[in-house]
């Protein structure tokens, strides 16, 4: 199944969600590590990996939301509250853009930083600011805030899908998940 249905997500939805969650948590862990490293080649790969990995995900968020406008997404369910349907579609709209916003806040601050750098040592990704140390400082720190504010989103949004299906015993999460031979 190509696209969503009212009931569930598309393979390329399901496929673009999984990817997303897949290189957001490897960019943590390469952001982190990058700013811990000790001065050194590898620091810097780290950092070529990390700026890469952001780029990736900055495209694919781009997809993903040409697919969203195309294919509405499954119908939540009936019984959810106003406030939880509320809740949802904002945690949602965040999640989307903070996909965008952190990857162009990181470029932004490699661009002020006047850090030239190949996208996985290849393609060579333009500056989109000026050299600006200041600016380069205001975007560090905003990348940094952004960095918290989807490290708490995600937990929330693991949180209530584990809670739809444990708690709620609805298809939320099953609908997202990869379908497995034998189940309609």
């Amino acid at each position: 199944m190509l696209r969503n249905t009212d009931r569930s997500w598309g393979a390329p939805a399901k496929l673009m969600h999984w990817a997303v969650a897949a290189l957001v948590l490897a960019q943590m862990a390469l952001g982190w590590a990058a700013v811990s490293w000790r001065l050194s080649p590898t620091k810097l790969d780290l950092f070529v990996w990390h700026k890469s990995t952001g780029m990736l995900i900055l495209a694919l968020m781009v997809v993903r939301v040409a697919w969203r406008s195309a294919n509405p997404p499954p119908a939540l369910p009936g019984d959810m509250s106003r406030l939880e349907r509320r809740a949802a579609q904002a945690s949602h709209g965040t999640l989307y853009l903070l996909g965008f916003a952190l990857p162009i806040s990181g470029w932004i601050v490699a661009s002020a930083a006047n850090v030239p750098f190949r996208l996985f040592w290849l393609l060579p990704v333009p500056g989109i600011v000026a050299p600006d140390r200041a600016l380069a400082a205001v975007a560090a720190r905003m990348h940094l805030a952004l960095f918290v504010a989807l490290s708490l989103l995600l937990v929330v949004h693991v949180a209530a899908a584990l809670r739809h299906h444990f708690l709620e015993r609805d298809d939320v999460l099953l609908r997202m998940l990869p379908r497995r031979r034998g189940r309609t």
